[in-house]
């Protein structure tokens, strides 16, 4: 899965091979959680503080996740986005 982003533990990929809706995922330690993005959890868990930065993370770059999306799936590679400092 291509690396999107890494902030305070949190580690963001998309995976080429993934379906529709467009969404990313997320991984703090042995936490995953799959994000749509709105920054609604699709599925699993983060603990709350790493929840709550991955969806402020997901609002600051919401048009950049989706320009990824439709790159990842078209071009096959994925752009890094900043992470949140």
């Amino acid at each position: 899965m291509p690396l999107i982003s890494t902030f305070f533990g949190i580690i963001i990929t998309m995976n080429i091979n993934d379906h529709n809706p467009p969404h990313l995922h997320a991984r703090y330690g042995e936490h995953k959680a799959v994000y749509l993005f709105d920054g609604t959890v699709d599925e699993g868990s983060l603990p709350r503080k790493q929840h709550r930065l991955v969806v402020a993370w997901i609002e600051l770059h919401r048009e950049e996740l989706e320009a990824n999306w439709w790159l990842l799936h078209n071009e096959g590679e994925a752009q890094r986005i900043a992470p949140l400092r």
